[in-house]
């Protein structure tokens, strides 16, 4: 029997004329987003953290090796929701940072720009979401006002308990748009690791008793900092990282994440090797990791209880969920990272990761979030859809380089949607990226346009095998992914011709994204997190 992936196959190719299939066949979608988690920090992808939810999706799906976020949390959510690169969303930044006259950092999203709820919405899918939102509910875009029939969310995020206190602690909840207190009786004593997925199969039902099809966008805060996690979770983890920071490679190896070839990235030079740590600075370590871990492993669980929910509920079968992350392991705090609290990790504490720890999260690669180097903006992606993914491709590795551009594509094209030229009277620009469908089927996406990527400066080219990347204010550095996707190889003296074309399309998608407009103020904004003021050494 053809696979029902198969037979959408035809319908995957063609972007912009989709016939929409009966009701009853369309697929439910449910995207998950985590907040500042490595792309070594689930099982799946060689992480000693325990998560066999998420291993489960992927032993049942497809795992892909080489996908890309933007290095930070509102412009992944925007490029996300809306198949735009962030600047032409509206999301040049983080969404509090607005710069006159430039229409890349609106701190909003742009209305030339449509969500993905927006576009399913008129498929005639029920759409929801929770958790963290972080695209301008302070300027006027709320989820529910872009798209989302439900909502439970936060304007921003890193709120994980009912009666957080200090960092985030007088953050409000939205239901529908209806403000709340986090302490509102409504919701009971929750994590929001826990309730982001509670609310979402509550949504769900609803979604079910009106007969449509759903598509869930589930934002998780964790594991951005404050680190916060239910202390006996916290309990499973303390004492397993008395071995240090220095592990993970040898088992991507074994799991063909990583190739062999591929030299480690060494430690950055502000970050000592563990056996030159004092005993007493390795427990606080070694605690910061466990509460770290433990958010990894609620994240897990919740998971499961969404998996176990659709699958009660008739709905796991129809349904595709996408797991993936905003951006790379967080370095922000420095190499020590934060510990203060009377008990770190409860809802009083103020937890950073630090840079030692943010480099094994990232394992193997070089740098962290706010850059666009493999260790910033390489993210883990697992497409599970147990009716739709043939069964001889379950548990595969596709090493296709993807982007969150492509998304968007993806699932409007699986939904019979039309993607609209105009919205509300506003005139919407085309689609950045390609369906993913080829890259599942095991075929070429045939990609016409390289990737690329720019934060705070930070600007990247990704096209085949090849990538151009370079810091802010700092010369083009190139790589052969191929050879050496750790970018331990700069080749960049020895292939000029490469790098002026390559920077040249750089120069041309820059001019044409908004990313930079003659006029406009162009400073770089200042990032969030005290340890952005000093610049740690470099990966």
């Amino acid at each position: 029997m053809i696979s029902k992936w198969r037979n959408w196959m035809g319908v995957l190719g063609v972007l912009h004329a989709c016939v929409a299939p009966a009701a009853e066949e369309k697929p439910n979608l449910v995207i998950i987003l985590v907040d500042d988690m490595g792309w070594s920090d689930i099982g799946c992808y060689g992480s000693e953290i325990p998560t066999p939810n998420l291993d489960a999706l992927a032993k049942n799906g497809v795992r892909f090796t080489q996908f890309y976020n933007t290095g930070r949390c509102s412009p992944t959510h925007a490029s996300l929701l809306t198949g735009h690169y962030p600047h032409q969303a509206g999301m040049g930044h983080l969404d509090g940072t607005f710069k006159p006259g430039h229409p890349g950092f609106q701190a909003k999203l742009a209305d030339t720009s449509v969500t993905m709820a927006e576009v399913l919405k008129d498929a005639g899918y029920f759409t929801a979401m929770t958790g963290k939102w972080h695209l301008g509910q302070q300027r006027g875009t709320p989820p529910w006002e872009r798209g989302f029939t439900r909502s439970l969310n936060l304007a921003a995020g890193g709120v994980f308990f009912h009666n957080q206190t200090g960092s985030k602690g007088g953050a409000k909840l939205y239901l529908n748009g209806a403000e709340k207190a986090l302490n509102d009786p409504l919701f009971g004593e929750w994590y929001g690791t826990d309730l982001w997925t509670e609310w979402g199969l509550r949504f769900i039902d609803e979604a079910r008793a009106k007969k449509k099809p759903f598509f869930l966008y589930l934002a998780h805060c964790a594991p951005h900092f404050p680190l916060m996690a239910p202390e006996a979770d916290i309990a499973k983890f303390r004492g397993k990282y008395m071995a240090g920071w220095d592990k993970r490679h040898r088992r991507q190896i074994a799991m063909g994440l990583a190739d062999a070839k591929w030299p480690l990235t060494p430690r950055a030079g502000n970050s000592p090797a563990w056996d030159a740590v004092p005993p007493a600075e390795q427990k606080r370590f070694d605690d910061i990791m466990a509460i770290y871990a433990a958010m990894i492993h609620a994240l897990d669980r919740s998971v499961g209880a969404l998996v176990s929910g659709l699958k009660q509920r008739g709905a796991l079968d129809n349904t595709l969920i996408l797991f993936l992350s905003d951006n790379g392991g967080n370095a922000e705090s420095g190499p020590n990272g934060k510990y203060e609290g009377s008990h770190p990790g409860d809802a009083h504490s103020n937890v950073f990761l630090g840079q030692n720890w943010a480099t094994l999260n990232n394992t193997p690669f070089r740098r962290w979030k706010h850059y666009v180097h493999e260790g910033g903006s390489a993210t883990p992606l697992i497409a599970h859809w147990p009716t739709g993914i043939a069964p001889s491709l379950n548990d595969t590795l596709n090493h296709q380089p993807g982007h969150l551009i492509d998304v968007m594509p993806t699932v409007a094209a699986l939904a019979g949607a039309k993607y609209p030229a105009t919205f509300h009277g506003k005139t919407i620009e085309p689609l950045e990226g390609v369906s993913l469908a080829p890259a599942v089927a095991g075929r070429p996406l045939g990609r016409p346009q390289p990737i690329f990527c720019n934060h705070e400066d930070n600007r990247a080219v990704r096209d085949g095998r090849w990538k151009l990347v370079a810091l802010a204010g700092q010369p083009w550095e190139l790589y052969d992914l191929e050879a050496d996707r750790t970018e331990l190889h700069d080749l960049a003296a020895r292939q000029s011709e490469r790098v002026a074309a390559m920077s040249a399309q750089y120069d041309a998608w820059a001019k044409r994204t908004r990313v930079v407009v003659k006029g406009a103020e162009e400073t770089t904004p200042k990032a969030e997190g005290k340890g952005r003021k000093k610049k740690a050494a470099i990966q």
